[in-house]
């Protein structure tokens, strides 16, 4: 039997176990994906601890993104992101990918949007907003930055060849933009929006990395302004999608992994 799972501190609230264990019933794998909450102290002998035994790949989330990158040998673009979620047992040195960047750009692709030579607003500049930052310039795109701390904002848009801005300028770059993407917590669980209702319009892609809940006030002031949204359900599923593949060489079957993140979402909130 194969063994994935997901290192965190704390994990209880992912679910990244039935959305990786629908996908491997899917494909009839001997395979299960299980949860671990190391000591923060103790994440090298964790990581080290799991080589051991043979799991064959880990996911890695909040506190220890930034923390592993000294523990694996990170690919380039995880190392120009400054962040790991996704480590690889299968060579001679574990492996730290991240699956943020990819799962952003797929849940895009998956509705059509193409970002090359398009005008992208990333509101938010930590570790989702630089995975997301890093990936629309990767795919020729002109990007902005925009956080609440503009100088947060100005140094991750020079590290990616766009243009920083604090959220005070939303008003003025919002309508410039093709496609904007929330990369900050504001909205989950709550009824704010980081992004002035009045800015946005039909000509604008709305996608929220927040999945809790999945409309948001931000996606619903989009709708309402005509502009196609995209829930933070799709980025966390195709961050999934691209572990699924990256571990096993095998497409992921998609739809099983949707139908299993959407179930427990609204598990969730009918609690």
């Amino acid at each position: 039997m194969q063994v994935f799972g997901l290192v965190g501190n704390p994990v209880g609230h992912s679910v990244s176990p039935v959305m990786h264990e629908a996908a491997y019933a899917e494909r009839d794998m001997d395979a299960r994906y299980v949860t671990f909450e190391p000591d923060p102290a103790a994440l090298a002998d964790a990581i080290a601890g799991a080589r051991a035994l043979g799991i064959a790949g880990l996911n890695v989330t909040i506190p220890f993104k930034q923390d592993v990158l000294d523990l694996v040998e990170p690919d380039d673009l995880a190392a120009r992101i400054g962040s790991v979620n996704t480590i690889d047992f299968s060579g001679d040195r574990p492996t730290g990918h991240n699956t943020d960047a990819a799962g952003a750009r797929r849940a895009l692709a998956h509705h059509d949007v193409s970002l090359t030579d398009r005008t992208v607003l990333v509101v938010g500049a930590g570790g989702a907003g630089r995975a997301i930052a890093f990936m629309a310039a990767d795919a020729d795109a002109v990007v902005h930055v925009a956080n609440r701390t503009k100088r947060t904002a100005v140094d991750l848009a020079d590290e990616v060849g766009g243009t920083g801005h604090g959220l005070d300028a939303l008003p003025a770059v919002v309508p410039e933009a093709d496609v904007l993407i929330n990369a900050t917590s504001v909205g989950m669980e709550s009824t704010e929006s980081p992004v002035p209702a009045e800015t946005l319009h039909a000509d604008l892609t709305v996608m929220d990395a927040v999945y809790t809940p999945l409309e948001t006030r931000l996606l619903r002031d989009a709708a309402a302004a005509g502009a196609r949204t995209i829930d933070g359900a799709w980025m966390l599923l195709f961050q999934g999608v691209e572990a699924f593949e990256r571990w096993t060489g095998r497409l992921a079957p998609v739809d099983a992994m949707n139908r299993a993140v959407r179930a427990a979402l609204a598990d969730d909130a009918a609690v």
